[in-house]
């Protein structure tokens, strides 16, 4: 594959990572990207995922569940290398799943507006999945979180307008998101910490209609602000220093406790803050002022579900 035509599948990719490809050679890209587990979705899909259980799992204590979403044009085992959460699951002994979106070769999520949110094939693909685990190890159902970069992010904000009642928290990061809030068919309260570049060129923080997506991306900051408003949490956000390019905002005294954060990176760009550095020509900086894989699993573990 030639460098062009590598660009142009990343440019085409609607809002995803580079595709590995930039890396590696397509023949070994299958055997790199294997996934570990499948489904049949009650939707009449094949859907694949990996899965990974840490040797201090003890299946006769609730775990909890760590869902991880890869952006659009990407897939589970790039996700799992980027986010690092195997190494905290080792750690502190949670279960995480890398689910994978729709296509032959590098997968995309679709969030298919014209059909009942909560009967999207990925929200149906997903819930089935936490059935499906819940079936096989000790899941603590008031444990279960979400987190996603770009297309994976915006799968989180739907996840959290159609599964509140099964996912206790979500972690957006460089989040694609187009569809409104008075989109969400269930607007209950849900805890969210997200991560944002203000360099990144694919989202851009302040808002803007980019060739690459259809609709206009909104802000980040007004996108944060909208959350914390279905939320009901106070109107003004406390602001902090997370670091020295690292600004921090926490919207406080949510209805159910339900905390809003964003951390602004100055100069990051579309990846993954405390990741492994991806190719700066396409997308941008990757900061190691903070670690958002570690942000979010403290972020997780302060925000239990609360059963109505």
């Amino acid at each position: 594959m030639t460098r062009r035509a590598i660009v142009l599948s990343a440019v085409l990719s609607c809002i995803g990572l580079p595709p590995l490809f930039v890396l590696i050679n397509a023949a070994s890209f299958y055997s790199a990207n294997r996934t570990t587990g499948t489904i049949v979705t009650s939707a009449g899909q094949t859907r694949e995922y990996i899965l990974y259980v840490p040797r201090r799992y003890d299946r006769t204590k609730p775990t909890p569940l760590v869902i991880s979403i890869h952006g659009a044009e990407n897939w589970p085992s790039f996700q799992m290398n980027l986010s690092r959460w195997n190494s905290l699951a080792d750690r502190h002994g949670f279960i995480v799943v890398y689910p994978a979106g729709e296509g032959g070769g590098p997968k995309t999520w679709f969030l298919r507006g014209e059909q009942t949110p909560s009967r999207m094939p990925d929200v149906i693909f997903i819930s089935e999945l936490i059935d499906q685990l819940e079936a096989s190890y000790n899941i603590d159902p008031a444990r279960i979180y979400a987190n996603g970069l770009s297309n994976g992010g915006g799968v989180t904000f739907a996840l959290s307008c159609t599964l509140p009642d099964r996912i206790a928290a979500f972690g957006p990061v460089a989040a694609a998101v187009t569809l409104p809030l008075d989109w969400c068919p269930d607007s209950r309260p849900a805890p969210m910490i997200a991560f944002h570049g203000t360099d990144d060129r694919f989202i851009p923080y302040n808002g803007a209609k980019v060739w690459l997506a259809p609709e206009r991306f909104p802000s980040i900051p007004e996108w944060t602000a909208n959350w914390a408003r279905r939320n009901q949490c106070a109107p003004t956000p406390v602001e902090s220093a997370a670091a020295s390019n690292v600004t921090r905002l926490e919207y406080t005294d949510c209805a159910d406790d339900a905390t809003v954060v964003l951390y602004t990176i100055t100069g990051g760009g579309h990846t993954w803050p405390g990741g492994p550095q991806l190719p700066e020509w396409l997308v941008g900086p990757t900061s190691r002022s903070i670690d958002a894989t570690s942000l979010m699993w403290g972020f997780f573990r302060q925000h239990p579900l609360r059963r109505k």
